[in-house]
């Protein structure tokens, strides 16, 4: 597998943005949407593709809240080292030995940390994630 970030990989549909967010906040109610916390992210996924499907990367979007980081340099280095752990890590989501499994087809990464954190926790809390998804 590639290590590559494409266009297709991002999310960026705001009907599928709202729903997964909408959706994601009452996870309870809804079988459809997962959420779960993991040290510095809160991960949400949206629909899991069937098994028989081709297995295909899920787009994904990362969110870092402007409230905790004023300083939009803050942010968008937090949002590069989250990219850079996913796409490094990506291959745990879709790999040769998950592919008789389903995959999600929509994963928001939120940033819980209140501070900016090395790109070696970023990874290690990716990682741990990923391999949550695949696992469900």
């Amino acid at each position: 597998m590639r290590q590559t970030f494409t266009k297709s990989e991002r999310l960026c549909s705001k009907k599928v943005l709202g729903e997964l967010f909408k959706r994601g906040s009452t996870a309870g109610s809804q079988q459809t949407v997962g959420t779960f916390y993991l040290f510095p992210f809160r991960a949400l996924y949206l629909p899991i593709r069937p098994v028989d499907q081709a297995p295909s990367l899920p787009a994904i979007v990362i969110s870092v809240p402007k409230r905790t980081f004023k300083r939009a340099v803050d942010r968008n280095l937090i949002r590069r080292r989250i990219r850079e752990a996913y796409r490094l890590q990506k291959s745990l989501l879709v790999g040769e030995d998950s592919l008789s499994r389903p995959t999600p087809a929509y994963i928001a990464f939120l940033y819980t940390a209140k501070q900016i954190i090395s790109f070696e926790e970023i990874e290690k809390g990716m990682k741990l994630a990923l391999k949550k998804m695949g696992s469900l």
